[in-house]
């Protein structure tokens, strides 16, 4: 499976190499993790991460899911992620976590939504979360 990052954003600073390697790592983890054995993600060719600002995100936020507000990931199941660098920046702040591993946790999270993983759910956000945090530690170290 190829993997692109798609810079629409260019601050903060990115570590775009080390995002890719992790992405490349993650994918056959969360196709492990599937919670659907013919997930999008098992079905696609290519997984494009699209990085861009909280002003972009709320946009797509607002026009695809009706919520006009900045939010982390927006993930569509043809293998586009989108990736607030904004939010990640707060937020990794807020958890006194790196900027960069941020994004990575972003990116699989986003990966286990095309794997058939949703976070509306109480309970399956936590099992999501708990997936989520084991492959971020097992390809960003």
């Amino acid at each position: 499976m190829r993997i692109r990052i798609d810079r629409r954003y260019r601050r903060p600073p990115a570590a775009t190499a080390r995002w890719k390697a992790t992405a490349i790592q993650a994918v056959p983890k969360c196709l492990a993790a599937a919670r659907e054995p013919e997930s999008p993600l098992s079905q696609l060719d290519e997984v494009d991460f699209v990085l861009v600002s909280d002003r972009t995100i709320a946009k797509v936020h607002g026009d695809f899911l009706d919520d006009p507000t900045p939010t982390d990931v927006i993930t569509f199941h043809h293998g586009e992620i989108l990736i607030s660098l904004d939010t990640a920046e707060k937020q990794a702040a807020e958890h006194r976590e790196s900027y960069e591993r941020e994004v990575a946790r972003y990116m699989v999270h986003g990966l286990l939504h095309l794997a058939g993983w949703s976070d509306y759910e109480p309970a399956e956000r936590t099992e999501m979360h708990r997936i989520q945090e084991e492959i971020l530690d097992a390809c960003w170290p």
